[in-house]
């Protein structure tokens, strides 16, 4: 704290306090507390700039997916449902045209499509048909299916907190795991892979 500071907080013995200023301990306590409520206000804001929304758990998990209908985006043959979610596990990725983050995603998208070790649907988010024919045809359609959700409702349903996300669904249509933000290879061999091998070995071990 600067010196000029300090000397505010400290009076000469032999001087009465100046103006206002309350007086002992307790003046001294309520000289301190705007400053204790600033830092607490920092350290609480600094927690937000740090907090990881990667570790947020979607109630919806454990549970079936909600109940919608989509047509596809423009210039797909197939548009996406629920009852699509269902018979083998699958992924679904929420993704936008205007969404920076799943431009770097992309890539890996293709390469899990031409990998053919799952099955990829796409969930479009408050996208002009237009832009997102425009990205997928310019970009590379990674997708078994597609669902234009124009107003955003569907995703809502979903809980989707922002673009990208992806969710892993077990054979059954209910949600196994939820990844917010761009998968990355890490997150692909790591996660999202060992979790979907796991799902299906389970899906046979229940069939027998």
């Amino acid at each position: 704290m600067p010196d000029d500071a300090n000397m505010t907080l400290a009076e000469p013995a032999d001087h009465e306090p100046v103006g206002d200023r309350p007086r002992g301990s307790r003046g001294l306590m309520l000289l301190w507390l705007p400053l204790v409520a600033t830092l607490l206000l920092g350290i609480a804001f600094y927690s937000l700039l740090g907090w990881d929304s990667h570790l947020v758990q979607s109630p919806l998990i454990g549970r079936p997916v909600p109940q919608f209908s989509l047509p596809p985006v423009k210039g797909r043959p197939l548009g996406l449902s629920s009852a699509d979610l269902r018979g083998d596990v699958s992924l679904v990725n929420v993704f936008a045209s205007w969404c920076v983050a799943c431009r770097a995603e992309h890539p890996l998208l293709m390469q899990l499509h031409q990998s053919g070790v799952v099955t990829l649907d796409g969930l479009n988010y408050k996208d002009a048909p237009d832009d997102a024919a425009k990205w997928l045809d310019t970009r590379g359609d990674p997708y078994t299916r597609t669902g234009a959700d124009i107003n955003g409702r569907v995703a809502i349903d979903w809980g989707v907190y922002g673009v990208p996300e992806t969710y892993v669904v077990d054979p059954e249509g209910r949600i196994a795991f939820k990844q917010i933000g761009p998968i990355t290879p890490e997150i692909l061999d790591k996660t999202i892979l060992p979790l979907v091998a796991r799902l299906r070995e389970q899906n046979r071990q229940h069939a027998r």
